[in-house]
């Protein structure tokens, strides 16, 4: 027996404007990204910073990946159809592997140059920095550590995986900017190479962020389990509902960022039908009003011995 009902029968939650939150987070990474990367690549190409052109390039991916995020969750937040009557959440982790890919290739080829560079030799005759490139990795750092916090706070608002994804891009390329201005500093006072070192650091913590969210999609689309602690806590409440005397089994699994439970409860054998019936929609009501990332939970009453 199943407690599952119609989502226009559900209990209403309060929610917020996801449409609206997903056009501003969109908009404000855009912009701001396409502003920033602009002002870094003249910073690096007038102050002959190596590492500087490659943060510039990095932030420059972040504007194609803050637009394949907006389009991966605007279409993951489609209703159900008659073709996809589980909805449409996995598209989500599909764009969260488009970024994660497209970070990769991004780590890659800023630290290319870099590495040619200190294998070549002839430091001397590498250019050193300018003001203007320091400057630049001080605006950046501030910048993209406020933009990660920004789209952080609204991903976690709207259980967004892509979001978060993008969010933790701003964070990396925070870090390469760090990175940008220990190795523009360092040439500056004399050592030219460190700029070339910088633009390697910086591919690896692209790389770094690269992996975290390659493993979290592809995690979410095998239909990982939610975990030994998730679990425990689900079964605990589940028990703890009137007429339920245990659970028999229960299964979870991440469908995109939302949660699907197979669910087998005891309750009285003695009980009619209907009786048995009312406690798994009390169950199912109970678990999708406490625990908001389940979807949809499938209960079958078996009689207690």
């Amino acid at each position: 027996m199943t407690a599952r009902k119609e989502e226009n029968t559900k209990r209403t939650r309060h929610t917020v404007d996801e449409a609206a939150v997903i056009k501003k987070l969109s908009l404000v990474s855009i912009v701001g990204n396409a502003v920033l990367s602009a002002f870094k690549l003249f910073a690096g190409i007038s102050g002959q910073s190596g590492a500087m052109i490659s943060d510039a390039i990095h932030s420059l991916s972040d504007v194609l990946t803050t637009v394949i995020a907006f389009f991966g969750v605007k279409i993951s937040k489609k209703a159900a159809d008659k073709s996809h009557p589980y909805g449409h959440e996995r598209l989500e982790c599909v764009a969260s592997l488009l970024l994660g890919l497209l970070l990769m290739v991004t780590g890659l080829g800023v630290g290319k140059t870099g590495l040619q560079n200190i294998l070549a030799g002839n430091y001397e005759n590498l250019a050193v920095p300018g003001t203007i490139a320091l400057a630049a990795a001080v605006i950046s750092i501030v910048s993209k550590e406020a933009m990660f916090w920004y789209t952080r706070y609204y991903a976690n608002l709207i259980n967004s995986a892509a979001f978060m994804a993008d969010a933790w891009h701003h964070r990396s390329d925070a870090f390469s900017s760090v990175g940008s201005l220990i190795g523009i500093a360092g040439a500056m006072l004399g050592f030219p190479v460190l700029d070339s070192v910088a633009s390697v650091i910086i591919c690896l913590f692209i790389l770094k962020v690269s992996y975290d969210i390659l493993k979290d999609a592809f995690s979410k689309m095998l239909d990982t389990s939610c975990g030994e602690n998730y679990e425990a806590e689900l079964r605990q409440f589940i028990e703890a509902q009137t007429g339920v005397i245990c659970v028999d089994m229960l299964h979870t699994r991440m469908f995109g960022n939302k949660v699907y439970i197979d669910l087998e409860i005891q309750a009285n054998g003695d009980k009619s039908l209907r009786e048995a019936h009312a406690i798994a929609d009390q169950v199912h009501d109970k678990v999708e009003d406490h625990f908001p990332d389940i979807k949809h939970i499938m209960i079958h009453v078996n009689p207690a011995e």
